[in-house]
């Protein structure tokens, strides 16, 4: 593809838009409905397209967390449809008040949502997003402009071809879901300078993509680098507890951004909380990295260093500190955190609300798993992102 198509697209997708915010809400909701039951119908074309992504995945050798996020079944495709009828079932947004009130001299002023116009959805190997992406934007009444990872091209193309189909049906421009079909990052750059035609940049994927995304766009952006995840083990918290949430979120599925990264635990729970937790990480095959104090509870554990702290493993690999209170799991997290999530594992409320107040990150999780940081699981229906910027949302994004 030359760079023409991808300004092509663009004005075909911004042309469409109208259209989608035309509709009435019961018509919406119809479309994503006709969407989640044409991906239901076409779940076999979209397996035989993940195949071939999968070998490619693996004659290229694509990390574990990448090929698990490529990685589609029956199941999988099966919660990408139930996400799209959670989304179609929301209440419409669009005309919606948010703001009333008369002024002194008698003007009547409203705040009302309108759409935004053109979403670029610019993403790695996640084809879930292709769905997930369309069906909100669609939602909100806006067009969307997908570029998808080489990864997961035929996924995201046989994905497509079910939004299409729905499109068609309903009578509706099939450009409202336009997808760019060569993944080449000079096309990126183009799409990110057309600030004419998109309102909007939304990057998910490896923090160098997103980077790339917003040094380069002349467009708003919507992002969040990397989710150096903490889970904090307080003095006063349930052992099992505890080691319940840490297993949850740093093993159910490693190469996600609200996995667990690093494991915090105060010194005076140490001895109880952590030879039992450094036994099932090995069970689970995650390699543990931390400080001296933690490594005097097993000979495995290797010696981290602020790298480590630092780092978004995205694998089973786990950081670990021993920290002498509250306070030096808060400034750990002010040094190395990056303002995704959050975990304090406490029955001290006291010790929940000064850990809630002293973190600035999205989402703050009080005896619960980092994993629930997630749009769906927030009552989204889906994500369209987690920001970690603050203008001018917050956290995931539906």
């Amino acid at each position: 593809m030359s760079a023409a198509p991808v300004r092509a697209l663009a004005l075909a997708a911004r042309a469409a838009q109208p259209a989608i915010a035309a509709l009435t809400p019961v018509a919406r909701r119809d479309l994503l409905e006709a969407m989640a039951a044409q991906l239901r119908a076409g779940v076999a074309a979209v397996l035989t397209a993940n195949r071939e992504d999968l070998a490619r995945a693996d004659a290229t050798g694509l990390s574990a967390a990448a090929r698990d996020r490529l990685r589609l079944d029956a199941a999988r495709v099966e919660a990408v449809a139930r996400a799209l009828d959670a989304i179609a079932a929301q209440p419409d947004p669009l005309g919606q008040i948010t703001r009333r009130e008369t002024r002194p001299n008698g003007l009547v002023v409203e705040r009302q949502r309108i759409a935004l116009g053109l979403v670029a959805m610019i993403y790695e190997a996640r084809p879930n997003v292709t769905a997930d992406a369309a069906a909100l934007c669609l939602k909100a009444g806006n067009a969307v402009l997908l570029r998808g990872g080489s990864e997961a091209r035929a996924s995201n193309a046989a994905i497509a071809a079910c939004l299409h189909a729905a499109l068609r049906g309903a009578g509706l421009p099939e450009a409202a879901v336009s997808v760019i079909g060569d993944p080449a990052r000079e096309h990126v750059l183009e799409l990110l300078q057309l600030s004419e035609l998109v309102d909007l940049a939304i990057p998910r994927g490896g923090e160098s993509l997103i980077r790339f995304v917003a040094e380069h766009a002349r467009v708003p952006v919507i992002k969040h680098y990397k989710g150096v995840c903490h889970l904090y083990v307080d003095r006063a918290a349930d052992p099992a507890r505890a080691l319940a949430l840490l297993l949850d979120g740093k093993t159910s599925r490693p190469g996600v951004c609200n996995a667990i990264e690093t494991l915090l635990v105060h010194a005076d729970i140490a001895p109880r909380f952590l030879p039992a937790a450094l036994t099932a990480l090995a069970a689970h095959g995650v390699e543990v990295r931390g400080c001296a104090r933690t490594r005097a509870y097993a000979d495995v554990v290797r010696a981290a260093g602020d790298d480590d702290y630092a780092a978004e493993f995205l694998d089973l690999i786990l950081a670990v500190r021993v920290v002498d209170d509250l306070d030096a799991a808060l400034a750990h997290i002010a040094q190395y955190g990056s303002d995704h999530t959050e975990v304090i594992v406490t029955a001290d409320v006291a010790a929940a609300e000064r850990f809630v107040q002293g973190t600035r990150s999205a989402a703050v999780m009080v005896n619960a798993s980092s994993r629930f940081n997630d749009g769906g699981e927030l009552g989204l229906g889906a994500e369209i992102g987690i920001s970690t910027t603050r203008l001018h949302a917050y956290g995931p994004m539906g």
